[in-house]
């Protein structure tokens, strides 16, 4: 049999614990942390990454929102050798004036509601093609008082759909 000099591997000698001190166990291959705290620190990498991408692209003034609302940036600082982890966030905004307009945020609506009747509907109502909610009692167009034009629409889906075709052939005679 082979030697584990003449291969490179080494079987481990005992139990790893996770080197954040949580508790569980590590393993080499996760930096000698346990799955939980791997996961959380790649994740923090990734955001850190995003969020140094998206200052670059806001200095440089390739922004790709429309200025209206405030650009709020995380950076982490990731020590991998260390026990603690280090976060700082960083907060920017584009403009004040875009922040003095609560008015354009759009207040948290109601529980749907019958057109005619105002009985909740939640997610039980019905669209009509007027563009408005209607319950089950009010649901057809005669009993909410349509004012879609039902006879010009199928009209003129039948129309594009039979286009009119001429016969040379009749046209000749």
């Amino acid at each position: 049999m082979e030697s584990h000099d003449e291969t490179g591997c080494k079987a481990p000698e005992g139990p790893i614990l996770c080197i954040n001190n949580c508790g569980f166990f590590g393993s080499a291959a996760t930096m000698n942390m346990c799955s939980k705290c791997h996961k959380d620190i790649i994740l923090k990498q990734q955001q850190a990454q995003l969020a140094a991408s998206s200052i670059e692209s806001i200095v440089n003034g390739n922004s790709s929102g429309n200025g209206k609302e405030p650009v709020v940036s995380v950076a982490v600082a990731v020590d991998v050798q260390a026990a603690p982890v280090e976060v700082k966030i960083i907060s920017t905004e584009l403009s004040s004036a875009a922040s003095s307009k609560p008015s354009e945020m759009k207040a948290k609506e109601g529980p749907s509601r019958c057109t005619s009747c105002r009985k909740r509907v939640g997610l039980t109502g019905f669209s009509c093609r007027c563009g408005n909610l209607f319950c089950a009692v009010h649901r057809y167009s005669d009993k909410h008082e349509c004012p879609f034009d039902y006879r010009n629409a199928a009209r003129d889906a039948i129309a594009k759909a039979n286009p009119v075709v001429k016969a040379e052939k009749l046209d000749k005679i």
